[in-house]
């Protein structure tokens, strides 16, 4: 990979640049069709068949309102023939379930250019509030969804629950943690990424993906429908509002930026996939307009503040990251992981980090983000070996954090984590080289919600990494979700396991349970 990014930057800067420059200009032509949706005159459109195949969905709650989603598809897997015209779409927020206060309504748009998708940033609910909304077409009326309003930005609340999950591979097996998490009283959910897998589809698995490796607008599209097609999934997004990051399998894996995994891909062909992959996303995804893909960029890192209690700072370690040091993989942390030119945030989202959690008057601090941060040898011996694509690759990056925690006593900052389809809880020290290094923040890793299949099993690997990293309090290898519950003056975490993936239904086990005292960095065992 970094013989490709030598080899890209080339492209960019040497003999093709013209070329380049022009091909940017045709893929950064999207309009904004986000900011003009409610705008423009809309066409009324009768569907022959049920257009809401694909559910409802809210997200990225505040305390005056929150988004809600919808896309119009009545074939959504064989693509459908619809109308290339902005398509009239009216919603309604209720306080209900029967829609008999209704609070707020609006007409808008599904718009073709983004696969008639609908975005609504709905403002001038109530605070720390549950509404019910839905939308209209035509005759047909939308599944009712659920979600609910952030506190007020100077208000203390007495408790928020949320669950997190990520790595939800669907030839994997099925997403039996989501009926358990739907029964759980959650104020909102997040996931953080690998939210699909691009892969073509393979025999011989639980479920099949439809296609080849996707690389299209389209296949990106029924790749995401297939998913979102899914009951479990889709009945917890209607449930519950979601706050959502990606990481690499919404794109391609472990790419990095503007570096594909791959050898021999072209930066015209790396880019015009990456536009693809991140405007799909955003069709999916309940976003507000100023994540708007232009072109092969989008802008996802971002708050979400719940009151003086918590405060969510959802990270992209993806797109701007250098490439992975050392050729990937595991590695000795020695040469280019201690470039001080490499960087996992880049450095505009690494300033508006520290920014916001500088000015952040919330009790605790959370980093929604993808890859672990604590550094775990997984060698043998003195043989000390660590994950390149993790934050250990990027140890210049991973020490500014932990020292900018320490340095400016930044309230309670607990680490959430995806990506690697194992439970951890970590101490994250000032200096792991150092056994009496103090502790600065708690780190929380999920593990999958189907990726590897059943788990539960020993893996010698990481069972030698717990046993001789000391900041290590806990593993577990089962597949499930975490579930928190924050009060000013701790927080508890659930580890939340389904035994089984592989058929659907499964029961739900609690194999780890740990409490972060306000004030005093670490977990203990609940």
């Amino acid at each position: 990979m970094a013989q490709q990014a030598k080899s890209i930057t080339q492209k960019y800067y040497g003999v093709d640049r013209r070329s380049f420059l022009q091909y940017m200009a045709a893929v950064s032509a999207i309009p904004t069709i986000a900011a003009s949706a409610d705008e423009i005159s809309g066409k009324q459109h009768e569907f022959q068949d049920y257009p809401f195949t694909l559910g409802v969905a809210s997200g990225d709650p505040e305390p005056d309102g929150v988004v809600i989603w919808t896309r119009l598809s009545p074939s959504p897997l064989s693509g459908d023939s619809l109308p290339e015209i902005p398509i009239a779409t009216t919603w309604e927020i209720a306080t209900d379930e029967s829609f008999q206060h209704i609070v707020r309504r609006g007409n808008t748009n599904a718009m073709p250019q983004l696969g008639h998708s609908v975005h609504v940033e709905v403002k001038g609910l109530k605070p720390s509030h549950w509404y019910f909304y839905r939308f209209h077409v035509g005759k047909q009326t939308s599944p009712t969804g659920r979600t609910r309003t952030a506190p007020r930005l100077t208000d203390l609340p007495p408790l928020i629950r949320f669950a997190f999950t990520s790595c939800q591979h669907y030839e994997s097996g099925y997403f039996n943690g989501y009926p358990h998490m739907q029964k759980e009283d959650l104020d909102l959910v997040v996931h953080l990424g690998d939210y699909i897998y691009e892969y073509g589809g393979q025999n011989n698995r639980p479920r099949k993906h439809l296609g080849k490796e996707i690389e299209t607008l389209q296949e990106y599209r029924v790749r995401y429908s297939q998913y979102r097609l899914d009951s479990m999934l889709q009945e917890t997004h209607r449930l519950f509002p979601w706050i959502v990051t990606w990481d690499d399998h919404e794109f391609d894996n472990n790419y990095a930026n503007l570096v594909s995994e791959e050898q021999g891909i072209s930066p015209e062909s790396f880019l015009m996939r990456r536009k693809n992959a991140y405007q799909a996303y955003y069709e999916f995804m309940p976003l507000r307009r100023r994540s708007f893909p232009q072109g092969p960029n989008m802008t996802l890192y971002r708050g979400c503040q719940y009151g003086r209690l918590a405060n969510f700072h959802v990270l992209d370690t993806r797109q701007y990251r250098t490439d992975q040091p050392n050729g990937d993989n595991q590695k000795p942390m020695t040469g280019k992981v201690f470039d001080s030119n490499a960087t996992m945030l880049g450095e505009a989202q690494e300033n508006w980090l520290m920014s916001n959690l500088s000015s952040s008057p919330a009790t605790w601090n959370v980093l929604a983000q993808q890859v672990m941060m604590a550094p775990l040898n997984r060698g043998e011996g003195n043989d000390r070996r660590y994950s390149m694509d993790q934050w250990p690759g990027y140890e210049l990056s991973r020490r500014r954090i932990l020292k900018f925690f320490h340095e400016r006593k930044i309230a309670n900052p607990v680490v959430l984590t995806g990506d690697i389809h194992v439970n951890w809880v970590n101490d994250l020290q000032l200096d792991f080289e150092k056994s009496d290094s103090p502790i600065v923040g708690t780190e929380l890793v999920g593990t999958s919600m189907t990726s590897g299949g059943n788990g539960g099993k020993p893996i010698r690997e990481y069972e030698r990494a717990a046993a001789q990293n000391d900041f290590v309090k806990w593993h577990n290898t089962n597949r499930g979700y975490v579930s928190c519950e924050v009060t000013p003056a701790k927080w508890t975490t659930h580890f939340r396991a389904t035994p089984q993936v592989v058929e659907p239904g499964s029961t739900l086990t609690t194999p780890g349970s740990f409490v972060i005292e306000a004030g005093i960095p670490g977990a203990q065992r609940a």
